[in-house]
C-alpha cells in the first residue's frame, strides 16, 4: 500500500483511511506493507500493530516551488525504500491518490502485480468540475495516467466514482465506490479525565476553518436559533486560513455572545465535545467524503449535515441525521431547532447512527469490501 500520508502525519482524511484499512486487512489475515513519507519522530522500518511501515526521506533534492517535480522526486525515495522488502512480493499494489503514481507503476511492473488505486479526491472535483491551468492541470494529467494504468479503481464516494469514470474515460465495471471507515469503539468510549456532562443547549461543529467548510452559514443560522431558543449556544473547533474572517463574520452578524471559536482540540477533547453536544452540525458547502461525518455518527451525535457530496451519501435514507440545503442558513436553523426541541427524536437518530456505523463503516466492513475488489483485480 502506498500513501503520501500516514499517522502521525494527518493533514487530511487519507492518513486515517490508509491506517484503518491496513489494520482491518491485517485482522483478516493479510500481510500488509505501507510505504510512505518519513516525518519527524518516526522510524524508517517499523511494525505498527502487525502492519509493516517503510518510511522514506523524500525532501532531497529540495524543490519547494515545483510541486510536481518534488513529488516525482519523492517517488524515487519510495522505490528505494521498497528494496527493504527483499524477497517479499505483493499480490496487489494499492495506490492512494496521485502522489504515489510513479512508485505504483514501478512496483507493479517489478512484481507482476495489478495496481488498484483509491482516489480520495481529484483536482477536477476539488475545483467544482473544472481544472485551472498550472499545477492543477499537471496533477490532473498524473491522475489520468494513474487511473488508466490501474486494473481497478476505488473512490470514496459514489459521486466521485461517476466523475472519475467520465473524466478519465474508464470502464465503469472497473470502478467501485468504497467509503472510508472508522473505529466505532474508540469514538463511543467516554474519557474519564474530561467532563462529558451532556449540554441540552449546545450546538457543536469542527473541522479545518476554511470558507468551503461553511462555518459562516452556521454562524448566520445561530442568529435565528437564538431568537427561538434563547439559551442555545454554539462552539466551533478547528484552525485554518479562514479563522480571522470567520470571527469578523460572527461579530458582524452579532452572535459573538453565543458562538465561540474554541480553536484546536485533541482527539480526546473532540470526542468529549461530540458526546456533550445536543446537536452536531457539519455545514460544508462541499465535502468529497466527510470523515468528520463518520466521527460524529460514531461519537453518538444527533447530526445535522449539509446535503452535499460525501456527507449526503453518508446518511441518505438512513434516518441517522437531518440534512439541509448547503448555504441555506434559514433551513439550517430550522433543523437545529428541530433537534434541540425533540430529545426523543434525537435519541432515535443516535440509535440509527450507531447501527449504521457498525454495519457499514467499521474498518472490518471496509476491509471486506476492499478484499473483494483485490480478488477481482487479481483474477482479471
Amino acid at each position: 500500500m502506498l500513501s503520501w500520508e500516514l499517522p502521525p502525519s494527518t493533514t487530511g482524511g487519507m492518513a486515517s483511511h490508509v491506517d484503518g484499512l491496513a489494520h482491518g486487512l491485517v485482522d483478516m489475515g493479510h500481510d500488509v506493507v505501507i510505504i510512505t513519507r518519513r516525518t519527524p519522530g518516526t522510524e524508517r522500518d517499523a511494525d505498527v500493530a502487525g502492519v509493516r511501515v517503510l518510511r522514506a526521506d523524500v525532501d532531497l533534492p529540495w524543490l519547494p516551488e515545483r510541486v510536481i517535480a518534488r513529488v516525482a522526486s519523492a517517488n524515487h525515495a519510495f522505490v528505494i525504500a521498497a528494496e527493504a522488502l527483499g524477497s517479499w512480493r505483493p499480490d496487489v499494489v494499492h495506490a492512494h491518490d496521485w502522489q504515489v503514481a510513479w512508485t505504483a507503476q514501478v512496483l507493479a511492473a517489478r512484481h507482476g502485480a495489478p495496481v488498484v488505486t483509491t482516489f480520495h479526491g481529484t483536482e477536477r472535483s476539488r475545483h467544482g468540475g473544472h481544472v485551472p491551468p498550472g499545477v492543477p492541470t499537471d496533477v490532473n494529467g498524473v491522475e489520468w495516467w494513474l487511473a488508466s494504468n490501474s486494473r481497478r479503481v476505488i473512490t470514496i464516494t459514489r459521486l466521485l466514482a461517476r466523475q472519475v469514470t467520465t473524466d478519465f474515460e474508464l470502464d465503469p465495471t472497473a470502478v467501485r465506490s468504497i467509503p472510508g471507515g472508522i473505529d466505532p469503539s474508540w469514538w463511543a468510549a467516554p474519557d474519564p479525565d474530561i467532563d462529558e456532562t451532556p449540554a441540552s443547549n449546545l450546538v457543536f461543529s469542527w473541522g479545518r476553518v476554511q470558507y468551503e467548510k461553511g462555518f459562516q452559514v452556521l454562524a448566520a443560522a445561530m442568529s435565528d436559533v437564538r431568537s427561538q431558543l434563547p439559551h442555545a449556544r454554539c462552539e466551533i473547533a478547528g484552525r485554518g486560513s479562514y479563522l480571522a474572517d470567520l470571527q469578523s463574520r460572527i461579530d458582524v452578524i452579532g452572535v459573538s455572545d453565543v458562538v465561540d471559536l474554541v480553536g484546536y482540540l485533541s482527539d480526546n477533547a473532540l470526542r468529549a465535545s461530540i458526546h456533550r453536544a445536543a446537536c452536531v452540525v457539519l455545514p460544508s458547502l462541499y465535502e468529497p467524503f466527510g470523515v468528520i461525518g463518520l466521527e460524529a455518527l460514531a461519537g453518538g451525535a444527533a447530526l445535522v449535515v449539509a446535503d452535499t457530496g460525501g456527507l449526503a451519501e453518508l446518511v441518505a435514507g438512513t434516518g441517522a441525521a437531518l440534512t439541509f440545503e448547503p448555504g441555506n442558513a434559514d433551513q439550517l436553523a430550522s433543523r437545529i431547532c428541530e433537534v434541540l426541541d425533540n430529545p426523543e427524536g434525537a435519541a432515535t437518530m443516535r440509535e440509527r447512527a450507531r447501527a449504521l456505523v457498525e454495519s457499514t463503516y467499521s474498518w472490518a466492513a471496509i476491509a471486506r469490501r476492499t478484499q473483494e475488489w483485490y480478488i477481482d483485480a487479481i483474477g482479471t
